[in-house]
């Protein structure tokens, strides 16, 4: 007689012949943006597991999210063997809040890891790569701001993924607060006063849609690099109806394969 145990494990088996589900791996889960999309991969039962990268031993309490704890150095020097079976890696650079255990645990790459991150990831044989920007650039310090403007994207492209997904989620202006003079700071904080009066498709996503975006452009998009630019998250983040978003994004890819020029980049 089979027992109520084996029945449960028995109805979490796939069926047979049924598609495998991948696993994901999330560097840089820290701030409001990272850990957005760290629960809606959990949350959309797409992926068999979601593996996120730890620098100090911790429970993450969300089911199927399992952490990965790394060694200190430089990425290209970690174990292969770490990231074996991972087939889609998200890469965030939300700096990490000042309180919480959890934020200080979670290891976050700086920008000039990045490559070597990247390198590590396509050696291990994950297949689709993700590049996930600061959803608010302007509230970044200076370091890391000057840091991401400078990232080696084409290099990253050129590594050999299968997808690469490039997430601009907002527009940056040129040059930090700390790059101003005294006169220019003032003048940015007066034109501050009227943000209400910027376009939508130029402000910032919150970080709960930008996550839902992320994970549909993880589920949808074909073989090839995409740069998702702030026109496109915002085109799919309001899109309405059943399969809306999914649709927003699979359109502009598919003239993107049409066109010699490329309609989602910025």
């Amino acid at each position: 007689m089979t027992s109520p145990t084996q029945a449960l494990h028995a109805s979490l088996r796939p069926a047979p012949g049924a598609p495998r589900r991948p696993v994901a791996l999330v560097a840089g889960a820290t701030g409001s943006l990272g850990s957005e999309v760290l629960h809606r991969l959990a949350g959309a039962r797409r992926h068999a597991r979601v593996q996120v990268l730890v620098q100090e031993a911790m429970r993450t309490g969300l089911k199927d999210v399992e952490p990965l704890r790394v060694p200190g150095g430089s990425p290209e020097a970690w174990p292969l063997a770490l990231a074996t079976g991972i087939d889609e890696a998200l890469v965030l650079f939300e700096p990490a809040r000042a309180a919480g255990e959890r934020e200080r645990a979670l290891w976050t790459p700086a920008p000039e890891q990045l490559l070597p991150l990247a390198r590590w990831l396509r050696a291990a044989g994950v297949r689709t790569l993700a590049l996930v920007l600061p959803h608010d650039p302007g509230r970044l310090p200076d370091a890391l701001r000057r840091g991401l403007a400078n990232l080696d994207e084409q290099g990253v492209a050129m590594l050999g993924f299968e997808r690469v997904l490039i997430v601009r989620a907002a527009r940056t202006a040129g040059g930090g607060a700390g790059a101003m003079s005294p006169p220019q700071r003032l003048a940015a904080w007066m034109l501050s006063i009227f943000r209400y009066m910027i376009p939508e498709g130029d402000r910032p996503l919150q970080p709960a849609r930008l996550a839902e975006v992320v994970a549909q452009a993880l589920a949808v998009a074909p073989a090839g690099v995409h740069v998702l630019a702030p026109e496109l998250l915002w085109q799919a983040a309001t899109a309405r109806g059943e399969g809306g978003m999914a649709q927003v994004l699979r359109d502009a890819w598919q003239s993107t394969a049409e066109s010699p020029v490329r309609a989602d980049a910025a």
